[in-house]
């Protein structure tokens, strides 16, 4: 096997349109491909592709016990999640600062857990070393 990164984080929605507006809308990501039950949002390094999910399965987005978490750096943490606030975007956790940034945890429309990040290292472009529950270790 010769894996060379992740192509894409797959998300199965409730709501496509709905999910489509916040992670487009709210969110900011820009639309790739878009297809009637598709979508693939960002530009570069891996993919956030949306689809329907089944409508017999039961859904858990939220379960900390089995997280499911998207994250993201941000360039000014406190504006992100006032402006996202003001939008209505429900709020799990608010700022924690921890030695390697700043963390918040906000919710999507199906209740998946969204981190936003902003780093405390010079290279705002490195990766963190990892994570520790919902904050960089």
């Amino acid at each position: 096997m010769n894996i060379k990164k992740v192509g894409n984080v797959i998300l199965a929605v409730k709501n496509l349109d709905k999910s489509l507006y916040f992670y487009h809308e709210l969110i900011g990501l820009p639309i790739k491909n878009q297809r009637r039950s598709w979508i693939d949002l960002g530009t570069s390094g891996a993919l956030l592709s949306l689809h329907p999910a089944s409508l017999t399965a039961e859904h858990v987005g939220s379960a900390v016990g089995n997280v499911i978490m998207i994250g993201f750096r941000v360039g000014d943490i406190k504006s992100a999640v006032e402006e996202l606030r003001g939008k209505g975007v429900t709020i799990y956790r608010d700022i924690v600062d921890r030695d390697a940034g700043k963390n918040a945890v906000i919710l999507d429309p199906d209740e998946y857990l969204v981190s936003l990040f902003e780093p405390n290292f010079a290279d705002k472009d490195q990766q963190t070393s990892g994570y520790h529950g919902f904050t960089p270790s």
